[in-house]
């Protein structure tokens, strides 16, 4: 087989030109494409890098917001709670209080309601014993009414301590009462008792005053001596109340 050089080398110049062209008119304008896509590629994974960096910067900021926001919520809602309780028991020590208030006012009026009823109860038995006594005595002799009364109020006035038995002789403002008006005899027997009593006569004013019953009644400003059926009835009265109270 013979080699044909001149064919051969124009094939080759041929391919040589052919290879320079596609360089020069293909290869670099396809390189230069490539080389800005290749760019504007990078430059859009920087951008979207930059964004995904800056979306998880406002996701961390968003989160740190979001717990901050938790946190102060979480504070706000202790807090509340713990106010709420407190002023819970506010309320209930204010109504424990006022309770015990309330029940204390009761006590204090029933033991008033009580010592109230137990006095009306012995008001009345003392009313309904002043009319006993009075219709007993009106069975009575009138003089009875008062001679029965002279001895044992001389007795008590023999009774007193020296100054006061000389006060009541000293002073002028000495006062007897009776429940009626004395007859000449009353008074003369009152007068005779009463400077036994006293070793020296004693002058007195009448008074006269139904509501004593029976008896007498002598007082001067400092001292008042009592021997009548009202005193009598009153003290039983104040005795009877003063049992009952303790009893209760």
């Amino acid at each position: 087989m013979q080699i044909d050089w001149w064919t051969l080398g124009l094939q080759t110049v041929n391919a040589l030109v052919l290879i320079w062209l596609l360089s020069h008119f293909l290869f670099r304008p396809i390189s230069s494409i490539l080389a800005d896509r290749k760019a504007t590629a990078q430059r859009l994974l920087d951008e979207a890098a930059a964004a995904e960096a800056s979306a998880r910067t406002l996701e961390e900021k968003a989160r740190v917001a979001v717990e901050d926001i938790a946190s102060k919520r979480a504070e706000t809602i202790r807090a509340a709670i713990e106010e709420a309780k407190a002023a819970s028991r506010e309320l209930l020590d204010a109504a424990q209080s006022d309770a015990d208030r309330m029940r204390a006012d009761m006590r204090l009026e029933i033991e008033r309601l009580e010592k109230s009823e137990r006095r009306a109860e012995a008001e009345r038995a003392s009313l309904l014993s002043v009319d006993i006594a009075r219709r007993l005595l009106d069975r009575l002799p009138q003089e009875s009414h008062v001679a029965g009364f002279v001895e044992g109020l001389a007795e008590a006035i023999a009774a007193l301590p020296e100054p006061e038995r000389v006060d009541f002789c000293l002073r002028g403002e000495t006062t007897l009462t009776a429940p009626r008006p004395l007859t000449a005899e009353e008074d003369s027997l009152c007068r005779s008792a009463f400077e036994r009593a006293l070793g020296r006569p004693l002058e007195f004013a009448l008074r006269v005053d139904p509501t004593l019953l029976a008896g007498l009644e002598l007082e001067n400003n400092h001292t008042s001596i009592r021997n009548s059926l009202r005193a009598d009835l009153e003290r039983i009265s104040a005795t009877l109340l003063t049992e009952r109270e303790n009893a209760g």
